[in-house]
Order: C-alpha cells, then structure tokens, then sequence
C-alpha cells in the first residue's frame, strides 16, 4: 500500500482505549481465562490483528446539484458506509486484514437509470495517531429507472508487519507481572510508565475505511 494525503488526514477522530490499574494485559494468542478476575488483576487477550472502524464524519457522503448549494433542495445523492464486517490472517509473517462493507444510496430524482461512482480510502493507523499506508478506491452505485435506493459492497486489505504488532519481551514482562496487593505499584496502571505506553502504542494498529471526502464535503459531515 502506498501512503497518501487527503480529507482523512484532516478529519480523523481516532478513539484512545486506555486500561484501568486493574486491567493487566495478558499477552497470548488464546486463553481460556479472559475476562476472568484472577491473581494480579483481569485477564484480557491481546490480539495482533488491526482493530477495524469508520474515523468519524466519514461514513457518509453526499452530492449535491448545483455543487455549489447544500440545502435540502439541492440534495442529488446521499450514500452511507454500513454492515462493517473484518476478517484477519495472522499465520504469515504479515498479518491481513480484509474488511468487507455495503454502501446504501439515495437520490431525489429517480426518473432515468444512473450510475454514481464514489471514492473510499482504505487506511492502516498505527498507535492512533500515524498514517503507514493509504489506499484510495472506488465503489459504483447503480440506480434502476424509478428507484431512489440501491446498495452494492466493497473490499479493502491491508498487511501489518508481524514484528511491528509485536510488543518486546521486557514490556511483555511488566503488562504481564502479577502484583500483590501489598505491592507499592499494586495500584499503578503500568500504562502510566511513558514507555511501556508508547511500546503499546507503536504494536497497536487500526485498519479504517470511510469516503474519501473533499474539505468541503468533510465540513458538511461535520457540521449538519
């Protein structure tokens, strides 16, 4: 995938999931503990897949005629991103994230048959804040004559390094390290050290997918 600038830059809104003190990562790829209250804290499964999502204000899009207007009146096409659903490969030395979406569309003037070709991006964000790799592509909408919805799906893949969503033994050791309640640290989220956090951060990715918007059209998301 190649890296690319464009309205996603601008308008990303990436939720930040922070673990509580008593939350200790256990770091496997199954356990049958999860969840469970045990010895040193809660167990929970990291996985090294890509967590998937839509960056808000960037699952829906819509065309207004003329283009210059952005009333109700005006309103041509109006298209949403729905029914998010990801796959993820982790058995090769790349880990593949493939997620699959419908797009829903609608259009005020339903007189004739019409195609409308929208742009998506496809995005791999790594630690919340760093775009790696960017992938614009498009998605066709065909409208039957006299009818004003249709729906039709797209696809986006991407490859996250093995070794890049991994985190280093020594941070595997802190997250991991039962600690007794008489412990100085008992009460400190080992999140709270600066680079065990960061180490978190940097093996953690996103793989997102939204329309690839204008500034314009990014604002009126925005802002109705």
């Amino acid at each position: 995938m190649t890296c690319r600038t464009g309205a996603f830059d601008k308008g990303s809104h990436i939720v930040k999931r922070r673990l509580t003190a008593l939350a200790l990562v256990l770091l496997a790829t199954a356990c049958s503990r999860e969840g469970e209250i045990g010895e040193g804290g809660i167990y929970i499964t990291r996985s090294a897949c890509p967590q998937v999502g839509i960056p808000a204000a960037t699952g829906d899009i819509t065309l207004f005629s003329p283009s210059n207007r952005t009333d109700a009146a005006a309103l041509d096409v109006s298209a949403a991103i729905t029914n998010v659903r990801s796959t993820c490969d982790e058995t090769g030395a790349n880990i593949v994230s493939t997620v699959t979406f419908d797009v829903v569309g609608t259009r005020r003037d339903v007189a004739e048959a019409r195609s409308v070709v929208l742009p998506y991006f496809s995005v791999a964000m790594q630690g919340g804040t760093t775009v790696v790799a960017k992938r614009v592509g498009n998605v066709g909408l065909n409208f039957a004559a006299g009818s004003a919805r249709t729906q039709t799906s797209g696809q986006a893949t991407i490859n996250v390094s093995r070794a890049a969503a991994t985190l280093p033994a020594d941070v595997r050791r802190e997250l991991t390290r039962k600690r007794k309640a008489n412990d100085p640290d008992a009460a400190v989220d080992p999140l709270s050290n600066p680079t065990v956090r960061d180490a978190v951060a940097r093996a953690t990715f996103e793989h997102l997918v939204g329309f690839q918007l204008t500034d314009a059209q990014l604002r009126y998301n925005a802002t109705r």
